[in-house]
């Protein structure tokens, strides 16, 4: 057996159901389940038309890197999306199985394990970073993300880490604050990337849920902006989250030609195809805006009608985008705030410490919880009401 598997630490849903162990919800009083990113709302139409339309193509397989129309589709999409962005689909371009697959199978090809090479990632952070450095070889590093910004501090990375730095995950909008990376975060880290010639690997899977029209500047984006080319640089997406498909698993990695020459022929190797009839769904996913309008007002109108219920009772605050709540516990306890819930209220959200590890700063997730709005507006501001009634009652 892989003894690095021994390495890697549970995940945090598998930890949030060892944690209510022995814990049951009030009877009667149904679950409203707000700890799993999964979105609730249909799928467009448009994509799952597409797909029913395209089900011959599963007598074929699939080319791994995917039809070219499926390609210019993402690439049209990054022009119209990053004020004209401009890259070659044929090898700029690659189609993958959801942003998850694709972190992961992307740090075995950057990373070498011989020389134990150092990945830095954000804490709080996506668990996938770290699985995908440990089985690589490699050692992560974390770069804590506190109030008020909720931003990776790099400046508390230590030099020696620095230097044998080969990877940089990062995540924005962020998962689990929402925070966003302005033009001058990403010029810090470019200079950062200057120095110690590390390769970025920028997750973006929430940038299409945003508020007031505010979208956010993504890393190629911001490279552009900057005079940079895209050397060392690959953005993961997916419509997991714009399109609420979780379940097509689909996405893209763009960027760095040399590097995704590379990353195609690991995922020639690894079976990554994407079939037929999931290509076809998610080139009309990503030529249609409209269902992505409707899905930021759905999101919108949750948070407009959830926070003010929240407020009454916490420090609750609108994310620069994403659809989850980064909620300051009172007390600090954020794994017994999140216990109370689901025995006296029957809602489930997941303790920020299960999001981040503990470093010589302290736990960055300790006294938050993330609640996801991915329910239905009623249910909702229900599970609002409920947090917010039983916390009243605690006083």
């Amino acid at each position: 057996m892989n003894t690095r598997l021994d390495s890697l630490q549970p995940y945090p849903f598998a930890r949030l159901r060892q944690a209510m162990q022995g814990i049951a919800p009030p009877q009667g009083l149904s679950v409203i389940p707000l700890h799993i990113g999964e979105p609730k709302h249909p799928a467009p139409r448009v994509v799952t038309d597409a797909l029913v339309s395209a089900l011959d193509g599963v007598s074929q397989y699939p080319l791994t890197q995917g039809l070219p129309e499926l390609r210019q589709a993402c690439a049209d999409w990054l022009a119209r999306r990053y004020n004209g962005l401009t890259l070659d689909p044929e090898t700029q371009i690659l189609p993958v199985l959801g942003s998850r697959e694709a972190l992961f199978s992307f740090a075995q090809t950057v990373l070498d394990g011989a020389e134990r090479p150092v990945v830095v990632c954000p804490n709080p952070f996506y668990q996938i970073y770290e699985g995908a450095t440990l089985l690589a070889g490699g050692e992560t590093v974390f770069a804590n993300s506190t109030a008020p910004r909720f931003l990776p501090d790099w400046n508390s990375v230590p030099e020696a880490a620095w230097r044998r730095c080969r990877l940089l995950f990062v995540c924005s909008p962020d998962n689990p604050s929402g925070s966003v990376f302005g033009l001058d975060d990403w010029r810090e880290l470019f200079a950062l990337q200057d120095q110690y010639g590390f390769v970025i690997a920028a997750d973006e899977c929430y940038s299409e849920i945003y508020f007031d029209g505010r979208a956010p500047t993504g890393c190629l984006q911001a490279a552009a902006q900057l005079g940079r080319g895209t050397d060392n640089i690959v953005m993961f997406t997916s419509l997991s989250k714009r399109s609420n498909v979780p379940g097509l698993r689909s996405g893209f990695a763009a960027g760095d030609a040399r590097l995704l020459e590379k990353f195609l022929l690991y995922r020639t190797y690894h079976g990554s195809a994407m079939g037929f009839p999931v290509q076809h769904a998610s080139i009309a996913a990503w030529r249609d805006e409209a269902h992505v309008a409707e899905n930021r007002r759905l999101y919108a109108e949750k948070f407009a009608r959830v926070l003010p219920v929240l407020q009454q009772r916490f420090e609750a605050r609108l994310p620069e985008a994403s659809f989850y709540l980064w909620l300051p516990v009172p007390d600090g306890d954020d794994l017994a705030f999140a216990q109370t819930l689901y025995r006296q209220a029957a809602v489930q959200v997941l303790p920020g410490r299960f999001f981040a590890r503990d470093t010589a700063q302290g736990n960055p997730g300790r006294g938050f919880v993330r609640i996801a709005l991915v329910d239905e507006v009623p249910r909702c501001v229900e599970a609002a009401e409920r947090i917010a009634n039983v916390f009243a009652a605690a006083r």
